[in-house]
């Protein structure tokens, strides 16, 4: 069982994500925003996180960057979920530091095979 740090501003897409893992197994927290989602990473120490871009107070771009930054997060896998979803915005995503990029709207499929790819 992993813990899973889903981040979205929101809710109906946190719900949709944590229901998907939570059916699978796994413990879920949120968090609705880039500020908040740091704090919880720092402290959960999850084995994944799901995360917006666009957000309000900071964005998942800034967030990922930072928690890659951080020698306490560095290591969580970091999966971006955006309706952003052209080249140019996978390729930022991946200049931040995110493991995958999957585009909005998600199905549960493409959460459970980024979920078996990348959790650790």
């Amino acid at each position: 069982m992993y813990t899973i740090l889903v981040v979205d501003d929101v809710q109906t897409d946190r719900e949709l994500i944590g229901m998907v893992m939570t059916r699978a197994g796994h413990r879920v927290a949120y968090a609705a925003d880039g500020t908040e989602a740091i704090i919880k990473a720092r402290e959960l120490r999850p084995s994944l996180i799901f995360l917006d871009v666009v957000m309000p107070v900071q964005d998942g771009y800034k967030t990922c960057r930072l928690l890659k930054k951080d020698p306490d997060t560095t290591a969580i896998p970091v999966v971006m979920i955006t309706s952003k979803n052209t080249e140019s915005d996978r390729f930022w995503s991946q200049k931040q530091g995110a493991a995958d990029h999957i585009g909005k709207p998600f199905t549960p499929d493409s959460l459970l095979d980024c979920l078996r790819l990348y959790a650790r």
